[in-house]
């Protein structure tokens, strides 16, 4: 399915390539170029090129572009959804997926990309599976393996390999049986100087850590699920039930995961806000902090801007960062988390948070 795949970085550069099949030339390539040089944006590029003998697939994350080379017409989705998995492992394993971050474990990287296909084919995409093949790189082993020789990869088949469900290890044993969720929302939006809305959506995704003993099979269910739009899941959810019902019903893998992500058209006001940073013309940033819904903050004073080749924006837009702890600013609520039929107490290691993703005002 996937012959090869590029690594490009914002300069146009290609660092990395790896190759499941025979070379593809660097030349192939050029299809790419060409529609990065047409597009407006960096994240204007389409997602997939077709070219004479290949079809080029790309995401772009981190400002680096991940290109796959495709030889056959295969579902696009498919391809988009494990390059993104690549960028979650990446950033998994290393902290953050930067350009510098995948030269400096780029012996880890190929060790990764060469089990997470097998000849093209998605095999093995889960964090705690790959983690029982792949060892995280650190300090102390990066040092070992250099003076032996050896390498990251276990010597042992995993033991998500042999189990029944693909994406959870067989054998898990807590002492303290844990689930916590992170119900996280961002907004995106626009507010013209008189208070109207002129574009207003919000992401969310709802991240879990799970660390249950043996195999737990679970139902979360939501007071207002209908709120939810473009849902996608992790392949643990079990879809149909979802369809008939509105339940999140799934066994979960072991450790932490991306349970859902959705996105939902409005939003609600007169909440409290933390952690506010305004930014005016790039210029001043003015660290709000926690607001005070009886007490709000003024910003008062003076700027001179200097006059050169641009003349000043006489209305800027103000960017506002802030976050809202506690709270779904979608309305979105859980109502039970059930495990095995035993109920546990509604919103028991639940937490929301809203964050401004673009949020901005027109003055």
């Amino acid at each position: 399915m996937i012959h090869s795949l590029f690594l490009i970085n914002a300069s146009g550069d290609i660092f990395l390539e790896k190759h499941w099949k025979s070379v593809v030339s660097r030349s192939v390539c050029d299809y790419f170029f060409e529609a990065l040089e047409r597009a407006t944006e960096p994240e204007n590029v389409p997602p997939v090129i077709p070219t004479p003998h290949h079809y080029l697939i790309n995401v772009l994350r981190h400002r680096i572009y991940f290109v796959a080379v495709i030889q056959s017409e295969v579902p696009p989705l498919f391809v988009i959804e494990f390059l993104h998995r690549v960028v979650d492992t990446f950033q998994d394993y290393f902290g953050v997926c930067t350009e510098a971050a995948i030269k400096d474990n780029v012996v880890v990287v190929y060790e990764l990309l060469e089990e997470m296909l097998d000849n093209g084919f998605p095999l093995a995409t889960e964090s705690n599976i790959l983690k029982e093949l792949i060892k995280p790189p650190t300090i102390l082993r990066t040092v070992v393996n250099t003076i032996t020789g050896s390498t990251n990869v276990g010597e042992q088949l995993p033991t998500g390999q042999l189990s029944v469900v693909p994406w959870r290890r067989t054998g898990v044993k807590y002492t303290n049986n844990e689930a916590y969720f992170d119900v996280v929302e961002e907004i995106d939006a626009i507010i013209d100087k008189s208070g109207s809305t002129i574009t207003a959506e919000i992401q969310g995704v709802i991240d879990a850590c799970v660390k249950l003993t043996g195999m737990p099979d679970l139902t979360l269910s939501f007071m207002n699920p209908r709120l939810l739009d473009d849902v996608s899941f992790h392949p643990c959810v079990r879809f149909k039930r979802w369809e008939a019902e509105r339940i999140l019903s799934f066994i979960p893998p072991d450790g932490n995961f991306r349970l859902l992500s959705y996105h939902v058209s409005s939003q609600k006001s007169g909440l409290h806000i933390n952690d506010s940073i305004i930014q005016f013309l790039q210029l001043l940033s003015w660290d709000v902090g926690k607001i005070n819904p009886q007490k709000l903050p003024s910003l008062k004073g003076s700027m001179s801007l200097q006059t050169g080749a641009s003349k000043p924006d006489e209305n800027p837009t103000i960017n506002i960062q802030f976050k809202i702890q506690q709270l779904a600013i979608s309305g979105l609520k859980v109502n039970r988390l059930d495990m095995y039929g035993e109920k546990y107490k509604p919103f028991k290691g639940i937490k929301y948070m809203t964050k401004a993703g673009k949020f901005q005002v027109r003055t």
